[in-house]
């Protein structure tokens, strides 16, 4: 064997070492879990208690989900925070998806590099700055529409999240075929519409999943812009909370939850279904 072949068998066996190799590792691995789901797991529970002191556990029960379901309140946040969601993420991904074509197709060009880092400035800016800044902004323009000054705000910073896994499609796309359509006379404008936007929809659609549900969840930018009957769910739970605790908390908290977790875990198969696709 090789010295070259050697330090390939001694890399490849450094890639394939298990947690279990650094001691200790895999026990803090378990604390660190426990410590981050363990909130998480507790509220779930009491949200099935049939008492309505919340850590005072007396039978299992789902009246409060019942009664979560037939609140007027939380009916009218749900439907403004799923109107939000919906505006923000399709502008948003629009916009991203055209800013991905530009800077990932468009060449070099003067101001790019200030471009991408203009695109990715919300990632990096921390969020009750940019709701400040939003707020202030509203303000010196006098704009007060209600629940359109918090779907342009989410605008703002759903774009970087919609445009992260829509660029990387860009760049992993195989041009063979779109080059082969042109050597077939076909226009710029069809081989975009029917070889580019195909090949690239797997990222459009997990830009868009991520962007709803950063939208969804969102509480600080709301509440910080959000006027009257512009209260979304996360602010309608914050005012809950203020109120006092009920497992009608947990039952809402449960199920905007497991909702998140779903498009999570959605975006997480298109995101794999689309890396695959590029390597293959």
């Amino acid at each position: 064997m090789t010295e070259r072949d050697l330090k390939s068998s001694n890399m490849a066996k450094a890639k394939a070492l298990p947690v279990g190799h650094y001691r200790g590792l895999g026990v803090w691995n378990f604390f660190f879990m426990v410590f981050l789901y363990a909130p998480i797991a507790v509220l779930i529970f009491y949200s099935f208690n049939a008492n309505r002191m919340v850590i005072n556990w007396t039978g299992f029960g789902v009246e409060w989900y019942i009664k979560a379901f037939n609140n007027e309140d939380i009916q009218d946040a749900v439907w403004n925070s799923l109107i939000v969601a919906f505006v923000a993420t399709g502008v948003a991904t629009t916009i991203a998806t055209i800013g991905a074509l530009i800077l990932a197709r468009g060449g070099n060009f003067k101001g790019k590099t200030a471009s991408l880092g203009l695109m990715m400035l919300p990632l990096m800016v921390p969020e009750i700055v940019t709701a400040v800044a939003v707020l202030i902004f509203f303000a010196t323009i006098g704009l007060n529409w209600g629940l359109g000054n918090v779907i342009i705000a989410h605008i703002t910073f759903c774009i970087p999240f919609a445009f992260m896994p829509i660029r990387a499609r860009l760049e992993g796309m195989d041009t063979t075929m779109e080059q082969a359509a042109r050597d077939l006379y076909a226009s710029e404008w069809e081989t975009f519409r029917y070889i580019t936007v195909p090949m690239l929809m797997p990222g459009i659609v997990a830009g868009a999943m991520l962007s709803f549900v950063i939208s969804l969840d969102d509480f600080i930018i709301t509440l910080m812009v959000g006027g009257a009957g512009s209260t979304t769910l996360p602010v309608y739970i914050y005012s809950m909370i203020r109120r006092g605790l009920t497992p009608e908390i947990n039952a809402v908290s449960t199920l905007l939850l497991l909702f998140s977790v779903a498009i999570v875990t959605a975006y997480w198969f298109v995101s794999k279904k689309s890396n695959t696709k590029t390597v293959h």
